[in-house]
C-alpha cells in the first residue's frame, strides 16, 4: 500500500485524496470539484487505477479567462494494494467527490486433507 500513497502525495496540489482501509476492502476517495459521474472513468487495469476526469466549465458569456489556476482534465494512474482486486469494485460520484471501494483478495480457506493409510 506504501506505493499507492507515495502516489497519492504526487498529485497536482488541487486535488484531494485520502485513502482508507479496513479489513476486507480500501476506499480511496478523491475530491473533484465540477466533474460528475458523467464525466469521470475509472478503469483498474492489473494492479493499476487509471482515473480520467474532466471538469465542467460553465462561464457566462459576458466574461472571458483572465487567468486560469484549475486544470480542465484529470489523468492519475496510480498502484493498487497487491491484495486489492477490481471484481465486485464500486464507485460513486457525490457533489464532486469521487468514492473508490476496492475490495480485497480474500484469502483462501483452510481445507483439510484426509490422509489414507496405504495398505
Amino acid at each position: 500500500m506504501s506505493a499507492l500513497r507515495e502516489a497519492l502525495r504526487d498529485l497536482p496540489d488541487a486535488v484531494f485524496a485520502d485513502l482508507l482501509e479496513r479489513d476486507d476492502a480500501y476506499l480511496l476517495v478523491i475530491d473533484l470539484p465540477g466533474v460528475t459521474a458523467e464525466t469521470v472513468e475509472a478503469t483498474v487495469e492489473g494492479n493499476r487505477l487509471r482515473i480520467e476526469a474532466r471538469r465542467a466549465k460553465d462561464v457566462p458569456h459576458e466574461f472571458r479567462y483572465h487567468s486560469e489556476d484549475r486544470s480542465l482534465f484529470l489523468d492519475i494512474d496510480l498502484p493498487i494494494p497487491p491484495d486489492a482486486t477490481a471484481q465486485n469494485a464500486e464507485a460513486e460520484m457525490e457533489r464532486g467527490v469521487l468514492e473508490l471501494h476496492l475490495p480485497k483478495e480474500s484469502s483462501a480457506q483452510a481445507t483439510t486433507i484426509p490422509v489414507d493409510e496405504r495398505a
